[in-house]
C-alpha cells in the first residue's frame, strides 16, 4: 500500500501557504491556523500585546511577547512564496507584516469605500439596451 502524501490542507500541522493569488481566503484560514496554535501569536499579529520598554528594560513578560513575535514572524514567513517574502521581509513585527499585506491585497479603508461607491454607482446605471 503507497504512502499518501499531505499536501495543503490535508492537516492541521500544514500552514496554508499564500502565493499571491485569494488573498482573502487565505487570511481567514491563517487568522483560524494561529488562533487554534496558540491565541497569544494571533494576538501578537493584531497588535494587542506590544513590547514598550527600552531594551534594557524589559521585563520576563516583555520577553515572552517578543519570544511570541519571533515565533509568528517564523510562521507567517514560512506560509509565503518568495515574493511575497520579499514583499515584507523587511518589516520589523508580524503586526507591520500582516498590515503589508492586508494593504497590498485589501488596499486601505478609503480604497476600499472608494471601490464600494463605484461598483453601486455602475449597478445603479446598469439598464438593458433597447437590441438586448
Amino acid at each position: 500500500m503507497a504512502a499518501q502524501g499531505h499536501f495543503e490542507g490535508q492537516s492541521v500541522n500544514r500552514l496554508p501557504l499564500f502565493d499571491g493569488e485569494d488573498y482573502t481566503y487565505w487570511k481567514t484560514r491563517m487568522e483560524f491556523f494561529l488562533q487554534g496554535l496558540d491565541y497569544q501569536i494571533w494576538s501578537i499579529i493584531k497588535g494587542d500585546l506590544l513590547v514598550t520598554n527600552e531594551k534594557d528594560k524589559w521585563t520576563e513578560n516583555d520577553k515572552k511577547k517578543i519570544s511570541l513575535n519571533c515565533k509568528a514572524k517564523s510562521i507567517l514567513c514560512c506560509a509565503l512564496s518568495k515574493k511575497e517574502f520579499n514583499r515584507i521581509s523587511a518589516c520589523k513585527s508580524t503586526m507591520e507584516m500582516w498590515e503589508k499585506l492586508r494593504i497590498t491585497y485589501e488596499g486601505t479603508d478609503k480604497v476600499k469605500k472608494t471601490r464600494i461607491d463605484i461598483l453601486v454607482t455602475e449597478y445603479e446605471r446598469f439598464q438593458m439596451q433597447p437590441e438586448e
